[in-house]
């Protein structure tokens, strides 16, 4: 039998290391700006905004271009695929906004979720066919590293070894071909925040697959509490850092828990950081409120987000007092989908 062929070069693995490494530099994390052109309508919606390519590229190009108070917290942006071609005013791909930001690119790959047959409402997510012919193109296109989002849910019965086995291999698939073409991969096996299970049946998930407690109003939770559960299954981790979701907290707990985790007296072998949408988002997005006008205003709320989350992810997070006016609403949307 011959012997096996490694599936990376050495190089390869360097330059997929660099990557990671720079995306989870301390004091930095992701900003999830990956919205799908249905999942983004209903943020523009909210704000009386009219979900048009023009308003769309507009708010993202708020979020691109704000000040360099923002370079140290941000070390990648998630991009939808409409987003990965548009410009900003001056001309500049977004990819290449991103960049002369100090960020790197990154893009969702995966197509959406999709019901698993022999199931009761579990999923699986689709997009594997054609994946390694869209990363090379991606990558040609200046993104760094990829994401791919697989959901299960804690109800009485699930989720099923079916369901954690089959999207922990399509996350594993994903994951290859994402690097044999030099993008880093984050894997994404999101529990949904949805129900009213405690911590004990979260801790036993989250054991499993990773995980947060429900954000339905009888199970209360407070950053302290957030550390019980954290216990991250060692095979979905990247040897780099720890990018925890949002997952409907408001803007505030989501600062307040990730310090939290970040205080913790244990050894941490990983960064713990941030991959945030709305809780890097809600506020910017209610002083823009789709007006061009607004767009200082809606970037100073977005950049207020970012310290406040570059500080959490180092331990050092202090609430101000002057939060933003959306800080503290709840962003919690049940069976939320990008």
């Amino acid at each position: 039998m011959a012997p096996p062929v490694p599936a990376l070069t050495p190089e390869q693995k360097q330059e997929l290391a660099a990557i990671a490494q720079r995306i989870v530099a301390p004091g930095k994390g992701i900003l999830a700006a990956d919205e799908s052109t249905g999942s983004i309508a209903k943020r523009l919606s909210s704000v009386g905004a009219e979900n048009t390519e023009e308003n769309r590229r507009w708010y993202r190009q708020l979020l691109f271009t704000a000040d360099k108070r923002v370079e140290p917290c941000i070390g990648g942006v998630i991009l939808f695929h409409e987003t990965m071609y548009q410009k900003a005013d001056d001309g500049r791909p977004f990819p290449q906004v991103i960049r002369d930001k100090g960020a790197l690119v990154g893009i969702k790959v995966d197509k959406g979720v999709v019901p698993l047959a022999g199931t009761n409402g579990e999923t699986t997510t689709q997009g594997l066919d054609g994946l390694m012919e869209r990363c090379a193109q991606y990558k040609k296109d200046g993104a760094d590293f990829a994401k791919w989002r697989c959901v299960l849910k804690i109800t009485a019965h699930t989720p099923t070894r079916l369901a954690v086995m089959e999207n922990a291999n399509v996350l594993a698939r994903y994951a290859s071909i994402c690097q044999q073409n030099g993008i880093v991969p984050i894997v994404e096996p999101e529990i949904l925040p949805d129900g009213d299970h405690d911590l004990k049946t979260c801790q036993y998930v989250t054991e499993k697959v990773g995980g947060t407690s429900g954000l339905s109003p009888s199970v209360p939770s407070c950053p302290q509490d957030v550390l019980q559960p954290l216990g991250v299954p060692g095979s979905l981790v990247t040897p780099r850092g720890i990018t925890f979701l949002s997952g409907g907290q408001s803007e505030e707990e989501a600062s307040l828990n990730l310090n939290a985790i970040n205080r913790c007296p244990l050894p941490r072998p990983w960064a713990l950081t941030f991959s945030y949408g709305r809780a890097l988002q809600a506020s910017a997005l209610k002083a823009w409120g789709g007006k061009k006008d607004n767009t200082k205003a809606a970037q100073e709320e977005y950049v207020k987000r970012a310290l406040a989350n570059s500080l959490a992810c180092q331990g050092k997070y202090t609430p101000s007092g002057t939060a933003g006016a959306a800080a503290s609403e709840s962003l919690f949307v049940s069976n939320h989908a990008y």
